[in-house]
Parts: C-alpha cells; sequence; structure tokens
C-alpha cells in the first residue's frame, strides 16, 4: 500500500546521518516503488548548498543500487531531493520555510503533508517545533503534519519531562514519532511473531517455563570520534534506558487485543509501570559498570578510555553496564532480566537469550557433575540474523550421556526476501503514520524513571567503583558475580550465530 502524497522535512540534513542512513534507506523506498507517486525531500540545514549542490553530496558519498535500468532509478530519485538553507535557530527562518513547501506543495500537486525529520542536537528540537508551530506547520486542516525526532529523549528524568512538555505545547502525541532504530530491525519485530504465532511457545513464556533471560549488546569499537557526546552520555543513558528496555519491552509485553499501534503501546507501558525501581543496595549490587583499558588486540595496541581524544583524564563515564532487572507482575515474576552492554568488546553482536529452566528431575548422565546445556532460545539481532533453538538429544554410543544440538532458522539463507535496514521500517512506517514501532511519551518517562535515580546514585556516591576491564575482552571479571547461582555465567557470542562450540569468528 503506496502512502499518500507528502514532502519529508529533514533538519540537519547536510550531517552525517542524513548522509550516511536516512538518504540510503529513502532512495532502498523509492526503488522498491514504496514511496507515494507524488513525493518529495527538501533538506533543511546551514550549509550553503543549492539544490544540485546537496544532491551531488548524496550521491558522490553514497553507492545507490539500483533495481532497475543502470542509471534510470538513481537518476529519477536524485530529481526528488531539494534543499533549503535556513538558521534552524531564527524563527524568522520558519515563515519562510513554510513559503517555501506552500511552492513546492502548489507546483507538484502535492497536499500539504508534511514529515519533519530532526537529525539535529537534542538542543535544537524544541526550538525547531516551536518554529513550525509559530507558522502554522502543525495545524492539519489542509494535511496531516508529523514530527520525527531522534533520540536521547531527554538527557535525565526531569529534562525528558521538560522535552515532552515542549514538544505537546507545539505538536499533539498523536503527530509526534519518537524514532528507537533498534526496533526497526526485523529480529527484533521477529520476537512478536515469534511469541504470537506460535502456540509451542507462549504457553512456555512466563516464569513457570523461563529461569532467566539475557540480553548483550556488544560493541567492538571505541568510543571512536565521539567521546565529546560520550563523555555527557556513557552507557547506561546511551544503550540501556532506549534501545535495551526497549527490547525488554519486546520480549515481556502481555498478548495485545490486536496489532494496532495504540494497543502494543498499552501493553508497553503496562509492562514499564511493572519495572522494580532500584533501591541503593540494588544500585550497589545488581549493577557493574565497567571502563576499558588499553590493551593488545591482535598484536596492535588500543588506547584505554581516558586515554581517547577529548576524554577526562579522571574520566567516571562507564563504557560498560551490566544490571538485573526485575519485572514485578504475574508473568515475570523472580524471574531475572541480566542486561549488558559495553564497547570494546570482543565482538559486535547483539543478541536475546531466552534460558529455559532444567527439567525438575534430571535422568540422564551429567558432564561434570552438571547438565550440558540448558534450552535456549536465542534470537540475533545483529550481525548473522536469526533464531537459534538449544536442546538435548542422546550422544550416539551406549549410556544416556546427553548433548545439545542447534536447530536454527537464517535470514541469509530465506532466499529471495530482502531485509531492510532499520530506518527503512522505520521511514516507511513514519510516513504511513503507523507508530506502532515508535515510543510513546509515557514509556520514554517510564524508561528514564528506572534508570534516573541510578545516575544520580553514581553521581553522589564516590564509592561506587567502576570497573577497568581491557580492551577485547568481555568486561569485568565480577560481572558474573549478578547472575544467580554459582554454575552461571553470560553467553560468550560468537559473530556468527551458528556453529558455535565448533569455531568462532570474533
Amino acid at each position: 500500500m503506496k502512502a499518500e502524497n507528502s514532502i519529508l522535512v529533514i533538519f540537519g540534513a547536510s550531517g552525517d546521518l542524513t548522509l550516511r542512513k536516512l538518504i540510503p534507506a529513502l532512495s532502498h523506498l523509492y526503488q522498491s516503488k514504496l514511496l507515494a507517486d507524488k513525493f518529495l525531500i527538501l533538506g533543511a540545514g546551514r550549509s550553503d548548498f543549492d539544490d544540485e549542490e546537496f544532491r551531488r553530496k548524496m550521491f558522490d558519498e553514497n553507492e545507490f543500487i539500483s533495481n532497475g535500468p543502470e542509471d534510470q532509478i538513481p537518476e529519477n530519485f536524485r530529481k526528488i531531493l531539494y534543499y533549503f538553507r535556513m538558521e534552524t535557530s531564527d524563527p524568522k527562518e520558519y515563515k519562510k520555510l513554510k513559503l517555501k513547501l506552500e511552492k513546492l506543495s502548489g507546483t507538484n500537486e502535492i497536499p500539504e503533508n508534511y514529515i519533519f525529520y530532526l537529525s539535529t542536537p537534542p538542543n535544537l528540537f524544541e526550538t525547531i517545533a516551536r518554529g513550525l508551530s509559530q507558522n502554522g506547520l502543525n495545524i492539519q486542516q489542509r494535511g496531516y503534519k508529523r514530527l520525527i525526532i531522534e533520540k536521547p529523549f531527554g538527557f535525565d528524568l526531569e529534562s525528558s519531562r521538560k522535552l515532552n512538555k515542549s514538544l505537546h505545547a507545539c505538536f499533539e502525541e498523536s503527530q509526534i514519532y519518537r524514532i528507537d532504530h533498534y526496533l526497526g530491525k526485523e529480529t527484533v519485530q521477529n520476537l512478536l511473531v515469534t511469541r504470537f504465532s506460535n502456540s509451542i511457545f507462549e504457553p512456555l513464556w512466563n516464569r513457570n517455563f523461563i529461569h532467566h533471560v539475557e540480553i548483550t549488546a556488544a560493541e567492538d569499537l571505541g568510543v571512536e570520534n565521539r567521546a565529546g557526546y560520550y563523555e555527557q552520555s556513557g552507557a547506561l543513558r546511551d544503550m540501556i534506558q532506549n534501545h535495551l528496555l526497549n527490547l525488554v519491552g519486546m520480549i515481556a509485553i502481555e498478548p495485545p487485543t490486536d496489532l494496532k499501534a495504540e494497543s502494543i503501546r498499552n501493553e508497553t507501558i503496562k509492562l514499564f509501570k511493572s519495572f522494580r525501581p532500584f533501591s541503593k543496595k540494588d544500585i550497589k549490587n545488581n549493577i557493574i559498570r565497567g571502563q576499558y583499558l588499553s590493551s593488545q588486540i591482535l598484536g596492535k595496541r588500543v588506547n584505554g578510555y581516558r586515554e581517547e581524544p577529548n576524554v577526562d583524564k579522571n574520566s567516571r563515564t562507564e563504557t560498560y553496564v551490566a544490571l538485573k532487572l526485575f519485572i514485578d507482575n504475574w508473568r515475570w515474576a523472580d524471574v531475572p532480566f541480566y542486561i549488558r552492554t559495553g564497547k570494546r568488546l570482543p565482538a559486535r553482536v547483539t543478541e536475546i537469550v531466552i534460558h529455559f529452566k532444567s527439567t525438575p528431575h534430571y535422568l540422564f548422565t551429567k558432564v561434570n557433575n552438571k547438565i550440558d546445556k540448558d534450552n535456549q532460545l536465542i534470537f540475533r539481532i545483529q550481525p548473522d540474523e536469526g533464531i537459534l533453538l538449544k536442546f538435548g538429544i542422546k550422544t550416539p554410543g551406549s549410556g544416556f550421556e546427553v548433548s545439545s544440538v542447534n536447530m536454527d532458522f537464517l535470514y541469509s539463507g530465506h532466499t529471495g526476501s530482502y531485509i531492510p535496514e532499520a530506518y527503512e521500517r522505520l521511514l516507511l512506517d513514519g510516513i504511513h503514520g503507523d507508530a506502532t514501532l515508535y515510543p510513546r511519551n509515557d514509556a520514554v518517562v517510564k524508561a528514564w524513571e528506572l534508570v534516573d535515580p541510578v545516575l544520580k546514585e553514581w553521581e553522589t556516591n564516590r564509592s561506587l567503583k567502576v570497573h577497568g576491564y581491557p580492551a577485547g575482552t568481555w568486561g569485568p571479571e565480577n560481572a558474573d558475580s549478578l547472575l544467580e547461582g554459582k554454575l552461571l555465567t553470560w553467553s560468550y557470542p560468537c559473530k556468527n550465530l551458528t556453529g558455535d562450540g565448533r569455531y568462532c569468528e570474533l
């Protein structure tokens, strides 16, 4: 189904996100004929470009894959790109923007359906929303108006509430789309399908059968050129408050009545309200933060975090967080959710592991006095996207020794299927007005309510340690102490989802 004819306005159009993610995503949507017959993209920014210079920048520094004649589709896509130079901090500029949009709409016979994408620093969100509102670019009498904003949605609880209040003074909540690219990944969406379309899983999806849930978001790179941002953020703000808590929502929500956006978002906020708050004792015992140290990786020395450019030499900013979270509701009572994220770990990998409980009375041979492995259901989000089920079978030969085997589904083997990038899916949903995969304001605030006390305690209580870990390892050694049970350890995923135990490519 094609969307209505519309114009997408990208603020911060000369920035890196537009170049690397937004324009390639829109190009693929155009090639797949998923955009409206009359759809225009208007880049807005401070750079002194005209239309042709903007098009040249987007094309010269990107690779556009054509599904049609070699030059036809990129050239046609090129023609729908326009540019408008403006100072986003100047209220007078928005009247000129409105005139520009009215001209484009009239010339191309497009209704006043405008989508405003804020690919800008967060301190401009309120300014841009107010400028649009003061010039009537929020009024929907002659066409819809939507506002898409990138994270972070605030710096802490107070600022997130202030941001919501400022945005709601200019736009209705139904017009605001908060984009979290993790929710656009195919495997994340498959969580809902796996649970709610398969009767073999949903009856087991509760405290009676699941022992614990593990979520890992590992990066093998350091902060690179983002130290200026990262020093103010840290791993808890950058990854857990938004991306990983939203993954918890997809794993743990109750079945919605239907697949409408409000139904799924209502179940999400019910779940977020069930998060057990972290007490000061929990912050000390159930959360571990770390910072990577200099190390040798493949014979090459890499810097520690405090040696990176623009990082305070005495920085206590965490590049690693591991925590234990509980959900106090009927389904998940006393089931721990172990969440970890970090930089300079051995591999770039994001996955969810559902650990099922062991059988109540184990009949078969134990290896080294323990069961080989529990049953696990693994959702690999990146890379090598797919789903893996681990279960036990009898090892050939005498006796009843049990070994673990894998049953897997890989998207790469799903022949004939193109896996869209996260931004493709989310942009298309925003263009269609589907807010299912966009966090609602109340869920954003609830997530901040969970992590804000942790941030404040870290800031005021200097006795809470920041543990060092050598770059290229799986984080601080004492992170295993979070897991309940002496025999439990974190999973150590390979880059490849299948074949673990036989080889591991990092």
